[in-house]
Order: C-alpha cells, then structure tokens, then sequence
C-alpha cells in the first residue's frame, strides 16, 4: 500500500506534517536514492527506502490498544496534583502512546492509545461521528420525558448537548441507570447533560467505541485491538 511522504515521515516521528512537507521541499529527501522535492510523493513503505539528510528513515509500528480504565486515575502521561495516570498500568515501552480521547478522573470504561496519528483523528474528529456508548449510574429517578430531551438536545453553560440515542435500563430505589449513545464526546458530556437537569452521575462507564465493546476486559487490563477491530474503526 502507497502513502505520502509527508505522512511516512510524520508516522515515522521525524517531524509534523507540515514541518515534514517543508523538509521535502528543501530536498533533504531521497526515495531510493534519487531526490523528491514533489509534495504528494507516494511511496511502498515494504519496499522503498527512504533517506534524510542521507540517514535511513524506518517506519513505526503502530500500535493499537484498548484499555479498561479504571476509576481514579486520569488520561495524561504525568499529573500535577500526583494522581495515578493510565500509564502507570502499561508496559515502559508503550509509555509514548497517546489516548484517543479521554475520561475523566472518576469515569472508567473503554479507551483507545496508539501512537497513529490518523487513527486517532478518525475517531475523535466531530465530522466522522464514530458513536460512543455509557451507562450512567444516576442520583435520583429519570423518566422517558427526559432522556427524550437528551435526545432532542440540552443546553448547559451555552454549549448545545446531544444523545443519538438514550435507554432507561433501570429505575428502581434512588437510583437510575442509563444507556447513552453519543457521537461527539463534548468535554463531560455525559455529567453535564443529567447536571443540566439537577442530576448528579454516580458512576459513568463506557462501554463502546464504534463496534468494539468492552467485554469481558477487566478493570485497568489492555489488549492489542486486532487488524479486523482496527479496519472496523476507520470504516
């Protein structure tokens, strides 16, 4: 499969897109010896060698996993405050992964990390709208009206918020439980739509990105998603 070079260059982490394309330009690359001053320049990882400033750039693996994190740790490499981090629960070598979007400190359920830049942009950019789904576990009782207006859309703090799709699944004693089905992923989104209404969330868990659920994962495992989940996602 063919790429552009700006992209092999900026997946192999010599430099952004955009510092990448000026690189180019400036003939510090060669592609099987003979130089590429050409932005838009496709080329076969597999099989074609690709040099700057005369030094062999070699692609990087991209990894992909799916992590269960757990509640009471948050989604940055270091925290100011000294809170556990989600990098505390992998490997050293993985430590230059990023998260595909966040959960807050108290929220816990499915989370992407890689270290592909596209991939994480399929899956948070708004204009692609991969659905996300959560329980919420809710202070109080909620009925058909207001999931309804979810559905519809609320307001809170001047920003519109949405569900694609809101399921009572439980009502019983002082407590409800919630299955929401958003395709945006606005900041807290989930605890602002029920805080817009007087409802605080007890417990959040999400529970699936796209079509790959959570399963059986146990609380702060990974796995490395499989190239099926992987082409899944981007379609």
């Amino acid at each position: 499969m063919t790429v552009r070079l700006q992209k092999f260059l900026a997946d192999a982490g010599v430099a952004s897109r955009r510092a990448s394309e000026q690189i180019i330009l400036e003939g510090r690359v060669r592609v099987n010896g003979h130089p590429v001053r050409q932005l838009g320049s496709k080329l076969d990882p597999e099989h074609d060698e690709v040099t700057l400033d005369g030094k062999v750039v070699r692609a990087k693996r991209k990894v992909y996993l799916a992590l269960h994190k757990p509640r009471g740790c948050v989604c940055t490499r270091k925290d100011e405050h000294g809170r556990p981090t989600i990098f505390d629960l992998l490997p050293r070598e993985w430590h230059n992964l990023y998260s595909v979007g966040r959960l807050d400190f108290a929220s816990e359920g499915l989370l992407f990390l890689t270290n592909d830049g596209e991939f994480a942009l399929r899956l948070t950019h708004p204009r692609y709208g991969v659905r996300k789904q959560y329980v919420a576990t809710v202070e109080g009782r909620v009925d058909a009206a207001l999931l309804q207006q979810f559905e519809r859309g609320v307001w809170h703090d001047g920003e519109k918020l949405k569900a694609e799709r809101a399921r009572l699944v439980s009502s019983g004693g002082p407590r409800s439980v919630v299955q929401l089905e958003l395709a945006e992923g606005k900041y807290r989104e989930v605890r602002r739509m029920f805080e817009s209404h007087g409802l605080t969330v007890r417990q959040l868990v999400r529970t699936q990105i796209g079509r790959i659920k959570l399963g059986e994962l146990k609380t702060g495992r990974w796995r490395t998603l499989t190239p099926t989940e992987i082409k899944t996602l981007l379609s």
